[in-house]
C-alpha cells in the first residue's frame, strides 16, 4: 500500500508517467420488443424482457494527474487480450523513462502474457519498458482505474441494453474523446499519513525480512 501511495504522491513527470490499469466484464443485452418512445401525456417505456448477447471486457487505463485515458473494449478478459493491451500504451508512450503501472493481483498480469502472446523476445522486451507496482490483497480498491471504470459506467454506459461488443466499443471510444480533450483528472486524495492515521501503524513497525 505504501509503495502505491508513494507513487501516487509524486508530481507530475512526463518522463516516468504513473498509469492504472483494472477491468471489469461488459454484460451484452438485447430488446426482444422495441421500447416506447416517449409522447405527449405518456413517459417512455422499455420492457423488463431482454435477450441475453454474450459478454465482453472493459480494460480501464488511466493517467490520472496528466488525464490521459486509453480504455479498450476487448472480447475477453485473457492473457492475450492483456498483452495487446499493454502494448498499446507502449505505443502510446514513445519516449519514455519507464511506465509506472499499478494493477492488482490478477493471474494475468505477469510477464508471462506478453511471452506467450508476442514471444519470448518481444515479450520481454515490451514488459521491461513497465515498473509494476501491485496493489496489495484485498485493495485493489488503490487501484485509480477502478474509479476510472466507474466513471465510464455511468457516463458512457449508462442503463442503455447494449447488444454489441462493437457498440460498447464505440461509446467507450467516444467517452475516451471527451475526456482526453478535457483532460479530466482523478483528485485522489489517500495519502500515506492519511493511511498510517486511518490503519494505526508507521512504517517503522515494518522490518524488512533479512536475506
Amino acid at each position: 500500500m505504501e509503495d502505491v501511495l508513494a507513487l501516487y504522491e509524486r508530481p507530475l513527470d512526463p518522463r516516468e508517467p504513473v498509469v492504472c490499469l483494472d477491468e471489469r466484464p461488459l454484460l451484452l443485452h438485447a430488446d426482444v420488443r422495441a421500447p416506447r418512445p416517449a409522447r405527449p401525456g405518456h413517459i417512455a417505456k422499455r420492457d423488463n424482457e431482454y435477450r441475453r448477447c454474450g459478454t465482453a471486457n472493459l480494460f480501464g487505463i488511466v493517467e490520472p494527474k496528466a488525464g490521459r485515458h486509453l480504455n479498450r473494449v476487448t472480447p475477453d478478459r485473457s492473457g492475450a487480450a492483456f498483452a495487446r493491451v499493454l502494448r498499446d500504451v507502449v505505443a502510446a508512450y514513445p519516449r519514455v523513462r519507464t511506465i509506472h503501472l499499478v494493477l492488482d493481483n490478477l493471474n494475468i498480469h505477469q510477464a508471462g502474457s506478453l511471452v506467450r502472446t508476442f514471444g519470448a523476445r518481444k515479450g520481454r522486451r515490451l514488459w521491461r519498458r513497465f515498473t509494476v507496482h501491485y496493489t496489495p490483497k484485498h485493495g485493489s480498491w488503490l487501484n485509480q482505474a477502478e474509479l476510472e471504470l466507474s466513471l465510464i459506467a455511468r457516463q458512457a454506459l449508462g442503463r442503455d441494453r447494449v447488444p454489441t461488443r462493437g457498440e460498447h466499443a464505440q461509446r467507450v471510444r467516444a467517452w475516451n474523446r471527451r475526456a482526453n480533450r478535457r483532460h479530466t483528472r482523478i483528485d485522489w486524495r489517500f495519502t500515506r499519513k492519511a493511511a498510517r492515521a486511518k490503519f494505526k501503524y508507521h512504517p517503522r513497525d515494518f522490518k524488512r525480512s533479512q536475506p
